[in-house]
């Protein structure tokens, strides 16, 4: 059996994780999630890596690195630094060498966000998580998942030239939800191809299935 890393996304925690655990493990697999240093100001991919490394560290045995949104930018940086099975990246962000996502925003990936989403932080505004992230859910998880939001202090993933210099050789799924009101399922869809050189998974529902 494998060891699961999950690794939340953008204004989350290791909370959003606790209704898919118990079923990983009922499956036989071993869970571990953590909370990544969204509260720190100068964080960017690599400092977000060493946060999952170190939760990592005792780990030898099989591992799928699942990264939601954000953390897809960031997840086959680990891939590079230690052994990994499989890649997942869920409803996310996928890194380009060579260049930031601010970049590619302005010039051919426009279409990688839902513009409504642009320059909104959901932490501060119930109605806006509930349209981007939590659109799908019912409304009193809904309300449960805006009350565990916490700030993100930087957003220095999205500018600054994605530190990943060599894809690691590891294999990579893609899973893409229909719904999804953050990342665009059109780019999504386009770019698992291009990059990953895989067709997504398609999911019913919104940006955070789990």
């Amino acid at each position: 059996m494998s060891t699961f890393c999950l690794v939340h996304g953008a204004f989350l925690g290791a909370w959003c994780w606790e209704k898919l655990i118990p079923h990983l493990e009922g499956w036989g697999h071993h869970a571990i999630a953590m909370d990544l240093p969204l509260e720190d100001p100068e964080a960017g991919a690599v400092r977000y890596a060493e946060a999952v490394l170190q939760t990592l560290k005792e780990v030898d045995d099989d591992v799928v690195l699942v990264g939601h949104s954000m953390t897809g930018l960031f997840i086959p940086l680990i891939a590079s630094q230690r052994k990994v099975r499989k890649l997942v990246f869920l409803a996310g962000g996928i890194p380009k060498v060579g260049t930031s996502v601010t970049e590619r925003l302005s010039s051919s990936e426009p279409d990688m966000f839902n513009p409504d989403g642009v320059d909104q932080d959901p932490s501060q505004d119930e109605a806006v998580a509930t349209k981007l992230l939590f659109n799908d859910c019912e409304p009193d998880v809904a309300r449960w998942a805006v009350s565990k939001l916490r700030f993100q202090a930087s957003r220095l993933i999205f500018s600054e030239v994605s530190p990943l210099q060599v894809w690691p050789d590891v294999e990579s799924s893609y899973i893409l939800c229909t719904d999804d009101q953050t990342f665009t399922p059109g780019w999504s869809r386009r770019t698992a191809r291009e990059i990953l050189g895989v067709d997504a998974i398609e999911l019913p529902g919104g940006h955070c299935p789990q």
